[in-house]
């Protein structure tokens, strides 16, 4: 046991290889002169030699030959029948792959395949016994097998192990003996939570003697919260998961760790894998569904997107809708339709429709094509903080109450309404109440100007003149294009707090600059208070002249927009669609409101009165310029300016009615203000009554005084909340795709409706063509797939290979099953327990074949040396989140606090820069500090295009697609990472620190050896640590400068009481451990 532990004395401490690695193969050769098996030999020969040119892709078979169907192969054929069922010598099939003209030899040269001559005699057998055929075996549904019979029982703790048992000893081989309770507890803590168990945690299980000890040790950590960080580090990589958007700029992706968060809280509710699949494939589509349940469907938001100037948005979608239908085919069926892209797979039977009718499903969504850059691409979602939810959803769900009762009273009978009608004057007062005003500008003989109902006038300025408006609001000022009016000292909104502009518009004329898109120079301003006379940082490179800080409204190209400019001249705004430019010759009605929230979000447009979609973030604007979030404010001394900006006058044409107050203007009200005209001229009684109840009715006011309470508490909230990317349905439309030719986004063919691969059981017809239809025939009990594919990534996440090897592959050229009663046995016991995954993990974790030490035999390395058979416990290395996971944990340094934002810790300089587009705001690494250097691996800021540096070393995926098993590798890069990264090198300081408050050394090496590796040495293991602890120490105490650098590694604080050189000496000892290959494998 201990050699196998890990320590021998050569040139100081090194690994002890257990078992050297070996390429993947077939399992264990079948004997000739047995019946010869179809699914583990035949199949994988014709496949791999055969099915390229005589298989399912109809555009590339060859001799109108088939061979990956029954029907094909036996059918007849001019130049004789290729497999003739007890007749190897007339099969034509048989006379070729013998055939001696090498011309004539199948497989041909040009496909640089050759047969084996025990291959060719496994065929001839195999025609000889009939040519039994199968449906490759993942296309049938599973059904419950029988469990073996097995002599002796005694080691069988639950049914798992009858199926391994029977298969150990059909091969002549014996289960290994179970390991000892301190490697069980570790391989256990390992396996359930990412964590190596602590000291109280393994004294408890040993001084536990009660006879289901090991099963409550389980249960234990099945229930702790570590439990689901752990599993979600697999689901997200599959997933694709990543914090950046990846391609191009690769910025930061914003709130989409709430998905990462909804992964772990649904493993740690132990969320029904079905309900898991649902929610994520189609949360959004669930009756009521819930912030989690959107949330949820972050998971077809992980794919990478893209803002490169110069890409083809047809391209992009087309790329977007792939990316969804592969990574749900290999997460879910275990196939890999991608290969169906610009044809029929060749291997397995999936037509190129049955691609794009997957595809289909996830076409027709609302996301943005471009993603702009932004973090939080649309749809997205508010996600209050935890401590606000419940009131999140009362403050909702009091919003929709007064909805319906503001709603109930403008359509109710109201005598008051009447008399008011018979009564009103020919002239009303003008919507919204004086008390609300910040400012409003009118024209008379000069200007008037009302300023939170201060009134004052200034002179007309040269070049404006005032002319009679056809509207309510009377007076209009016209400007030459030539001057500006400026109104001093006019201190009136910022960034915290909300308010409305409301304004009419005349434009004689559309001024459009091709190619000045977005120039505010290029285009007509017609109000704006803004700092720096209206030059941006766009504008020049002169680092003495000050950047912007206010608001303007224009018009960009005849498409009217606000834009806030806040600290440091970022700027956010709305802008309404470029296909709606104001109307030539005509009075328009513009009201723009801001809530207070500082996020794009909180900024609407109505042009007469009716709310128009709008552009957010940086098209026309350099995306360096560009934010989301309004930083600092937007107060400054430069007066507002009509017509202009800044000494610049460029807007012609008229304003009348401008009016700022000092919160949003609701949709109603923006409609009042549009349709001010025809009230006026006694027109529309529905507008009228509309104004009255705004205006006079007090219920009305009441309910609406009500709402204007929960909207600003909804604000508040909001302030603080994040934001999570979700999956949206297009309403109006139906979920197609075009089949394209060769795969070209530009060569459409037929069009295919949404619709399941048809060599698998068809969706039932009472089932929705969209996602949520596709989510519930993946997890119907007739899909053959689902809960195999499944179990089998949970077992792999267990014995380090599944039971299918191919995680991402059930098809023709995955491998065969090691157990295949087993595997169906585990996917009906899945699918009938409910989908319940802590119930299968459990019962996995508490077999025999579990329990087995990871010791193998002499026999056990020659006869199974994958361990495909399962003759030895588990042993692998481990990824390279819990190596690091591991080392925080037993050093004292990890906090265990879950959820968040992600964490920047410590990494290599100019990883990012190396890697990041000059404008990316994931160009710099900017470390974190303080409890975030020490968070679990799972929340490390995940960048696509250079994803954590020592992850990366320890085989982690870019998450640029979706990944269904990691390479698993032993490189000394990963050895460098232990001995170097000042993350392990921290550790080892923190727990040689804590060792030091034991005074032997042995009693030190054992506080250290104990939390690594669950165990304290053996004296021939001590020996040698002690002698590299004497030899660093001899050094430190010659050289303290050299123990100071050490000490400095990290920013967690040094015990000074500690003397250095020993603390020093302690810590290469505790790094030496981390080191080693026990503790850096399971």
């Amino acid at each position: 046991m201990t050699a196998a532990r890990g320590l021998e004395c050569s040139k100081g401490i090194r690994v002890l290889a257990l078992a050297a690695l070996f390429g993947s193969g077939a399992l264990l050769a079948q004997n000739l002169s047995s019946p010869v098996d179809f699914e583990r030999v035949i199949r994988p020969i014709l496949s791999d030699n055969c099915f390229a040119c005589h298989g399912p892709d109809e555009s590339t078979r060859m001799a109108g030959l088939r061979l990956d169907t029954r029907e094909g192969a036996l059918a007849r054929r001019p130049h004789g029948v290729a497999i003739m069922p007890g007749k190897p010598d007339e099969s034509l099939l048989i006379r070729r792959v013998f055939e001696a003209d090498i011309a004539k030899r199948m497989p041909p040269p040009f496909a640089h395949k050759t047969l084996t001559d025990t291959q060719k005699e496994f065929l001839r057998n195999w025609i000889a016994e009939g040519a039994p055929w199968k449906v490759h075996w993942s296309f049938v549904r599973p059904v419950r097998p029988a469990l073996p019979r097995v002599t002796p029982e005694s080691w069988v703790r639950n049914s798992i192990d009858r199926f391994i048992f029977a298969k150990l000893q059909s091969a002549g081989l014996r289960p290994a003996a179970e390991a000892d309770r301190r490697s069980l507890i570790r391989r256990a803590s390992l396996d359930t939570r990412g964590l190596p168990p602590s000291p109280h945690e393994i004294d408890t299980f040993l001084n536990d003697k009660s006879p289901d000890a090991y099963e409550k040790m389980i249960d234990r950590f099945l229930a702790s919260p570590h439990y689901g960080e752990h599993r979600a580090h697999y689901w997200l990589d599959a997933a694709r998961y990543g914090d950046t958007n990846g391609l191009h700029y690769d910025n930061y992706r914003g709130g989409i760790w709430n998905y990462r968060d909804w992964v772990v809280s649904a493993f740690n509710r132990n969320l029904s894998y079905d309900k898991f699949v649902i929610e994520q494939l189609a949360g959004d589509l669930l009756p009521n569904p819930t912030l989690d349940q959107l949330i949820a469907t972050g998971f077809s938001r992980n794919n990478v997107t893209t803002n490169e100037n110069g890409v083809i948005e047809d391209e992009v979608a087309v790329m977007y809708s792939k990316d969804r239908a592969d990574t749900t085919a290999t997460v879910f069926l275990g196939l890999t339709v991608a290969c169906a892209t610009c044809h029929d797979h060749k291997f397995d039977p999936i037509t190129q429709k049955d691609h794009y009718a997957l595809e289909a499903f996830f076409n027709n969504t609302t996301q943005m094509i471009m993603d702009d850059n932004r973090p939080d691409a649309p749809p997205i979602v508010l996600v209050p903080r935890p401590e606000h939810r419940t009131q999140w959803l009362a403050l909702n769900q009091r919003r929709d109450s007064l909805r319906k009762k503001l709603a109930d009273l403008q359509k109710a009978p109201n005598p008051a309404f009447e008399t008011w009608l018979r009564q009103r004057d020919k002239v009303l007062a003008p919507p919204l109440s004086a008390s609300t005003e910040l400012l409003a500008v009118w024209p008379d003989s000069g200007i008037k100007v009302s300023r939170r109902g201060v009134r004052r006038e200034l002179p007309l300025p040269k070049g404006v003149t005032v002319s009679r408006a056809p509207l309510a609001a009377g007076e209009a000022l016209d400007f030459d294009g030539q001057s500006v009016v400026e109104l001093p000292n006019m201190d009136v909104i910022d960034a915290d707090k909300p308010f409305s502009i409301s304004l009419w518009v005349y434009v004689p004329k559309i001024v459009r600059f091709p190619g000045l898109t977005g120039s505010r120079t290029g285009n007509p301003v017609i109000v704006s208070q803004l700092t720096n006379n209206g030059i941006s940082d766009s504008d020049t490179d002169d680092p003495s002249v000050s950047k912007d800080r206010g608001w303007i409204i224009n018009l960009d190209q005849g498409v009217p927009a606000l834009r806030l400019f806040g600290d440091g001249g970022k700027v956010m705004r709305a802008l309404a669609l470029r296909n709606a430019p104001l109307a030539e010759r005509a009075w328009t009605h513009l009201t723009f409101t801001y809530d207070g929230s500082r996020k794009e979000e909180g900024l609407s447009l109505y042009v007469n009165g009716t709310a128009v979609p709008i552009e957010r973030g940086g098209f026309g604007i350099q995306n360096a310029n560009v934010t989301q979030r309004l930083a600092g404010t937007l107060k400054n001394a430069a007066p507002i300016r009509f017509g202009g900006e800044g000494n610049t006058a460029t807007f012609q044409g008229s304003i009348a009615g401008f009016r700022i107050v000092d919160r949003v203007i609701t949709e109603e009200e923006a409609q009042l203000l549009a349709d001010w005209s025809e009230m006026a001229g006694f027109g529309s009684q529905s507008a009228l009554r509309l104004y009255y109840l705004h205006e006079y009715d007090p219920e009305y006011r009441r309910l609406l005084n009500e709402m204007a309470e929960v909207n600003a508490a909804r604000t508040a909230i909001e302030n603080g909340a994040a934001t999570a990317m979700v999956m949206q349905e297009r309403p109006d439309s139906k979920a197609t795709a075009h089949i394209l030719f060769r795969g070209l986004y530009d060569q459409p063919r037929e069009e295919v409706e949404a619709n399941s691969p048809s060599a698998l059981p068809p969706m039932p017809p009472t089932y929705p063509r969209n996602r949520l239809g596709l989510a519930r025939w993946l997890v119907n009990g007739e899909n053959p797939l689902t809960s195999r594919v499944a179990v089998n990534r949970f077992w792999q996440e267990i014995f380090g290979s599944g039971i299918v090897t191919t995680a991402g592959d059930f098809g023709a050229q995955g491998e065969a099953p090691s157990h295949p009663e087993l595997l169906d046995w585990l996917a009906v016991e899945f699918r009938e327990s409910g989908w319940d995954v802590k119930r299968l993990l459990r019962l996995i974790l508490t077999s025999a074949t579990y329990r087995q030490s990871a010791v193998s035999s002499a026999e056990a390395r020659q006869k199974d040396p994958e361990n495909r058979l399962l003759s030895r416990g588990p042993r692998f290395r481990l990824d390279g989140e819990m190596a690091r996971d591991l080392a925080l944990s037993a050093s004292g340094l990890l906090v265990t606090k879950l959820g968040g934002p992600p964490v920047k810790p410590y990494q290599p300089a100019g990883v990012w820069e190396a890697t990041s587009m000059p404008a990316s705001n994931t160009k710099q690494y900017t470390q974190d500090h303080g409890e975030d250097l020490y968070r679990r691996s799972l929340y490390t800021l995940w960048k696509r295009s250079a994803p954590p540096a020592s992850m990366d070393v320890f085989d982690g995926p870019t998450r640029e697609s979706c990944v269904v098993r990691r390479e698993r590798t032993d490189t000394p890069l990963q050895a460098l990472v232990v001995m170097n990264d000042p993350q392990f090198v921290e550790a080892a300081r923190q727990l040689a620190a804590h060792a030091m408050a034991n005074k032997s050394f042995n009693e030190r090496l054992d506080y250290m050896t104990i939390r690594l590796l669950g165990r304290t040495f053996e004296a021939s293991e001590r020996a040698i640590v002690e002698r590299s602890f004497k030899a660093f120490l001899s050094h430190y105490d010659l050289h303290p400068s050299d123990a100071g650098k050490l000490l400095k590694v990290g920013e967690s604080d040094v015990d000074r009481k500690l003397p250095p050189a020993e603390l020093a000496a302690l810590t290469m000892a505790a790094n030496q451990l981390f080191s080693l290959d026990e503790t850096l494998n399971k």
